[in-house]
């Protein structure tokens, strides 16, 4: 019944993905284009280095929500303006991959060696800083206050995210209001900002610049409770990256937070896992089994269907078309995902 259910949902989530990307199909081979072309550097290690992320891949999320936001009111969504600015939402989102893997240690990303793993700590911190100084400085040819304000302001709160994540490393009384602040921080305000600027780009009143940048914030949270429930529940061979690796990096994901308010008991367990970096005290199996035990896996589920819902709400504003169908799809594609 287990394996039915995941494969249903696997199902769901690989139509979803053909009807957002199959429409957007032309549009988003223009930021791979354009992601290569920005990537690239007559200085040989920095093209090497680019290279070897443009390769990676990804799913491209947030590129596409920019431009299906950009289509929902209207616009072409092909424009040099919004490919551009899709291409800078992909740059920015992949140099605090690179930064968070030198934090976390990590050797896998997208099912490849990660380049901190492979190319050291050093290189990986100026590749990531390369990044972020190429995304905004292609962001400046829009000539655009109001587009740079909130890139400005996305970056700072990822980078406090990041901060605050790190002083939270090894706790555990983490609260979910403080999980929930982290979660805004790293992750919902870059989903806000692609779809808000999407509608910016597309000259949208602000009614709809305003509906499409809570239909964003919702869908990160959405799409971060469905990271945290995937790493305690799914193989890294699905994953492409390490399972189980958040607590083996100190953090306290929701659902060990709700976990630890059901067993008290299972602190010292959890404690020596963090501090070991192995699921030796307790095994990966039994903790999913006491999760489930405590319905904690379907409680976040309820929270995930109630963000879902409240993005699709904020999308009543717009006029109905195949775009706003595909933004809708787009919670499909995130909340029925398995990687």
């Amino acid at each position: 019944m287990q394996r039915f259910a995941t494969a249903k949902k696997e199902l769901i989530a690989n139509d979803a993905a053909k009807s957002i990307f199959g429409t957007i199909a032309s549009e988003m081979q223009l930021v791979e284009t354009e992601f290569e072309r920005q990537a690239s550097s007559n200085i040989q290690v920095i093209n090497y280095l680019g290279e070897y992320l443009s390769a990676s891949g990804g799913k491209r999320v947030r590129p596409a929500l920019l431009i299906l936001a950009n289509k929902a009111v209207g616009s072409d969504g092909g424009s040099e303006g919004v490919i551009r600015l899709a291409t800078v939402m992909e740059m920015l989102h992949t140099a605090t991959l690179v930064h968070d893997d030198i934090i976390d240690n990590a050797d896998l990303r997208r099912g490849r060696s990660s380049i901190n793993s492979r190319f050291g700590n050093q290189t990986a911190v100026l590749m990531g800083d390369w990044l972020y100084m190429s995304a905004f400085e292609t962001s400046l040819k829009e000539r655009s206050l109001e587009i740079l304000d909130i890139l400005t302001v996305l970056t700072r709160k990822m980078t406090e995210g990041e901060l605050i994540q790190l002083t939270a490393i090894g706790r555990l009384d983490i609260t979910e209001a403080e999980y929930f602040d982290i979660l805004e921080r790293k992750t919902a305000y870059l989903f806000s900002a692609c779809c808000e600027i999407g509608a910016i780009l597309g000259e949208a009143d602000a009614a709809l610049q305003a509906a499409l940048k809570d239909y964003g914030s919702h869908l990160g949270v959405a799409f971060q409770l469905v990271d945290d429930i995937l790493d305690v529940t799914q193989a890294t061979d699905v994953l492409g990256k390490a399972a189980g690796s958040d607590l083996l990096e100190g953090k306290l994901t929701l659902p060990l937070i709700y976990l630890l308010q059901n067993e008290p008991s299972l602190l010292p367990l959890i404690e020596k896992v963090m501090l070991s970096g192995a699921y030796e005290a307790i095994r990966r199996d039994e903790i999913l089994t006491k999760l489930d035990a405590h319905g904690i896996i379907d409680r976040i589920r309820e929270r995930i269907d109630r963000h879902s819902k409240l993005a699709i709400k904020s999308l009543d504003v717009l006029p109905q078309s195949e775009y706003r169908q595909c933004l809708e799809a787009v919670l499909n594609y995130i909340t029925e995902r398995n990687k």
